[in-house]
């Protein structure tokens, strides 16, 4: 919401020398947050003036162009006549108007400055300005014309124009949908600054009445409508300039005079208003639910097939209007119009919210209705706009009004009058209680210790006993408050699974792998171009009913799109050695899906409603992913980087099972999106699988924007943290010294090297420390369709210094598992 602070004046008593930045710090210690205080105009600087056109000589030149050769009055100036000689592009200009002159010095928007120059074979003394030119809008078809009469030449242009503002811009947030009006930001200002308040709404909505144009409500989500009709406008009258300047310093465009004009007491007001052509409406006007198969034309020229659910403004032709979204375009104000039915009505809030979402439409009404519109502001409001109307365009207001409906009432909540002493944590009294829950607008019906407080009607979020302690706190000063550590219960620390997940974040940042945090959010899309089959697990989705985006409106069921996503952004960037990893939750739906049920919100859960939420929820494990690109080792003067690849991601993977004293086995795979024959899915000592790393296959590469041959992995981090041993059972380093083993072995080629490597494990027995693969062997020496694979052993005794015949033992023992489990042959060459 953008805040002309001059606008602001009108409503609020702020002393004369009070400037932005001083109301928005208020405005911060309120609550509200001020984004940024803009000095509008303030880059203008120099000799902006009002001039008087004298004469002018229209010339066309060689290439066409045709200008006009003027003499303008600028009033006296620097002791010269006051008549200057400017050349001027533009042609909706007569002799006797008066226009803007830029004289040589003035610098306009954007560091333009001026200065006398020759061009088209005259000195041009100055400019005459379009408003485009002069920060006042996108015109720029022809010069500035000023209709307002006695405007003497010379006079500073500035005032006249009101080029010159503070424009407080304020991000309202959800639950303070007043604020977006000025006289929400007025009374907001008054109080934090302590200063007189004047209500622009003045009027209170009367009792229902019909001898206006009828209107017919069909639906609980208008509870109120009320409609004016005005008769005899002329819609091409000019917008008055102040007007249109307030509605453009808050963020709007001028349109025409009825539409600035509704637009102007809707950021006033905060209620919406709509106007309809009084002579296009077809009976009357009928508030109802959409039909199965109705479409409506809006105002924006697109035709919109309707949901059951839309909320419509209709007459006996049809839709005319998205109730609380958008007008029709059947009934829209033109140049014809002369009469005009002025709607001010009253919409339910997540009606408009979800009706707005569904149609991908978000209007300047649709984001107040959707925070909450103050009833009582819609009779005062059709009548400031009837008004204007009347005053602006030549109508005339029927004195025959419609009022439909009632202003819904609001609870009254009861509350001890120590409770906001006692959540705040600092001292208030009664009387504050009482004066700060007066002074925004409640009702306060005082019996001693108890407070009965009735919200006002432009604050639907006041519900809760702790909404108006939050709102006395607010009032007072949440900086006021002196904050109170509260002393820690004793506990006993982190619990294993987050003494594991940090370990293992550590060990992997340690490694040269970078931890991101992505969005949880996915797509059927990103299923498709990973190349998910339709019966895999990943396939049971959790849609979200509210989603951030329609693009993602599921809950992810792996990690590795969002990883993707981060990779293909940094590539974009210039970034391409990347090794990005992410630890968090996927969520996998039920089979087949439940419904999850909605438990009021004002008091808690029973334990049934839990466990239906638990049952709804499904599986929610924490998974572990990584994606790497580029070098893993950059060039440098002693030779080549190392490039990544699947080794890297392997190391991943077990680097975090070794963080937490976990040994994984791993066995070759297909498994999309991994390569096939260049994936790895690792298993648990009990031979259950928990993930998968390798190289990505080269279509999934494609489809994500991923340079050729990346790798990634992705585990069951839950899965793995609860195989862990417990933490006593994590060995102890020996002091004894270490004997060293090396076997060579034959095997079959299509032999995986994991398979021997888990046989010598297997038979090696305890006095195993490590093992590793430090050399494979194709040729001649071992034969065709064979391979050596060569294993370097590591024995250690915990309590004792091994014998050699102790250590050739387990030696043995393991290459006879090996042997006898896959085959193969000690090589002894």
């Amino acid at each position: 919401m953008r805040v002309p602070l001059s606008w602001l004046r009108d409503y609020a008593a702020l002393p004369d020398d009070l400037d932005g930045r001083t109301l928005a710090g208020a405005l911060i210690r309120a609550g509200l947050e001020v984004e940024t205080v803009d000095q509008v105009g303030a880059e203008i600087a120099g000799p902006l003036v009002i001039g008087k056109v004298l004469a002018y000589e229209v010339e066309v030149h060689s290439n066409g162009k045709s200008i006009r050769w003027c003499h303008v009055d600028v009033g006296p100036h620097n002791d010269d006549s006051g008549s200057r000689s400017v050349v001027c592009g533009a042609h909706n200009f007569e002799v006797g108007d008066s226009v803007i002159v830029a004289l040589p010095g003035t610098v306009l928007p954007g560091g333009f400055g001026i200065s006398a120059r020759k061009t088209y074979g005259h000195v041009s003394d100055g400019m005459i300005c379009s408003a485009k030119e002069l920060g006042l809008g996108d015109d720029h078809s022809g010069i500035l014309v000023l209709g307002e009469p006695d405007l003497a030449p010379g006079t500073d242009a500035a005032p006249v124009l009101q080029l010159r503002d503070e424009v407080l811009d304020i991000a309202v947030t959800p639950d303070r949908g007043y604020c977006l009006s000025m006289r929400g930001i007025a009374r907001e200002s008054a109080q934090a600054l302590e200063v007189a308040f004047t209500d622009p709404v003045d009027r209170v909505v009367p009792a229902e009445t019909v001898s206006g144009h009828p209107v017919e409500l069909l639906s609980e989500a208008c509870p109120l409508f009320v409609a004016l009709t005005v008769t005899g406008i002329d819609p091409g009258r000019p917008t008055p300039r102040w007007l249109a300047r307030r509605v453009q310093l808050a963020g709007m465009r001028s349109i025409s005079l009825a539409v600035d004009i509704t637009n102007y007491v809707m950021l006033e007001t905060g209620q919406p208003i709509h106007a309809y052509d009084a002579d296009l409406l077809d009976g009357p006007i009928v508030v109802r639910k959409a039909a199965e198969g109705e479409k409506l034309t809006t105002l924006d020229d697109v035709v919109r097939p309707l949901h059951p659910d839309d909320l419509l403004i209709t007459d006996a032709s049809g839709p005319i209007g998205l109730a609380g979204v958008m007008g029709g375009a059947t009934t829209e104000l033109s140049l014809d119009t002369r009469n005009v039915v002025i709607e001010a009505a009253h919409f339910d809030a997540m009606t408009i919210a979800r009706t707005s979402r569904r149609h991908k439409l978000s209007s300047e009404a649709s984001r107040r209705f959707e925070r909450g519109v103050d009833p009582q502001a819609s009779y005062a409001g059709a009548h400031r706009v009837a008004e204007l109307l009347a005053a602006y365009a030549g109508g005339t207001l029927l004195a025959k009004e419609t009022v439909r409906g009632v202003v819904p009432t609001r609870p009254s909540t009861t509350i001890a009058d120590t409770l906001p002493a006692q959540i705040l944590g600092t001292e208030v009294d009664h009387a504050p209680v009482v004066r700060l829950l007066q002074a925004i607008g409640a009702t306060v019906a005082d019996a001693g210790e108890r407070l009965t407080i009735t919200p006002p009607s432009w604050r639907p979020d006041l519900n809760d006993p702790y909404d108006y302690v939050e709102e006395v706190g607010r009032l007072i000063g949440f900086d006021t408050i002196e904050p109170v550590i509260p002393t820690a219960p004793v506990g006993r620390g982190l619990t294993r699974s987050q003494r594991a997940r940090r370990a293992i974040n550590l060990v992997l940042a340690a490694r040269g792998f970078v931890e991101i945090l992505s969005f949880p959010f996915a797509s059927t899309t990103d299923l498709d171009l990973m190349g998910v089959p339709v019966d895999d697990q990943r396939r049971r989705l959790n849609k979200i009913v509210n989603p951030l985006s329609e693009a993602a409106p599921y809950l992810r069921t792996s990690i590795l799109p969002g990883l993707f996503a981060a990779v293909a952004r940094n590539r974009s960037r210039g970034n391409d050695d990347l090794a990005l990893f992410e630890a968090g939750s996927v969520f996998f739906g039920n089979d087949p899906l439940v419904a999850a049920p909605r438990p009021p919100v004002t008091q808690r859960p029973s334990v049934e409603q839990l466990a239906a939420l638990d049952r709804a929820l499904g599986q929610q494990p924490r998974h572990l992913g990584v994606v790497l690109t580029g070098q893993w080792m950059p060039e440098g003067w002693e030779g080549a980087g190392t490039p990544t690849g699947w080794q890297q991601a392997i190391a991943f993977v077990e680097a975090a099972a070794a963080a937490i004293g976990l040994r994984l086995d791993r066995r070759a795979a297909e498994y999309p999106p991994w390569h096939p024959g260049r994936c790895a899915e690792f298993t648990l000592p009990t031979g259950e699988g928990i993930g998968y790393a390798g190289e990505l296959h080269p279509d999934v590469c494609a489809a994500f924007g991923l340079p050729a041959r990346t790798a990634a992995a992705e585990v069951d981090l839950d899965a793995l943290i609860v195989a862990a041993p417990a933490t006593g059972e994590i060995p102890t380093v020996s002091s004894f010294p270490v004997a060293k083993e090396d076997v060579a072995l034959i095997v079959d080629d299509d032999i995986p090297a994991a398979a021997v490597e888990r046989a010598l494990r297997t038979g090696a027995g305890p006095l195993l420390e490590s093992i590793w693969l430090f050399d494979v062997y194709t040729g001649p020496q071992v034969g065709a369709g064979k391979k050596s694979l060569a294993y370097a052993l590591r024995f250690r005794g915990s309590d004792k210094t091994l014998t050699d015949a102790e250590t050739a033992a387990a030696r043995d023992a393991a290459v006879a598992a090996a042997v006898e489990r896959t085959g193969a042959v000690q090589r002894t060459v």
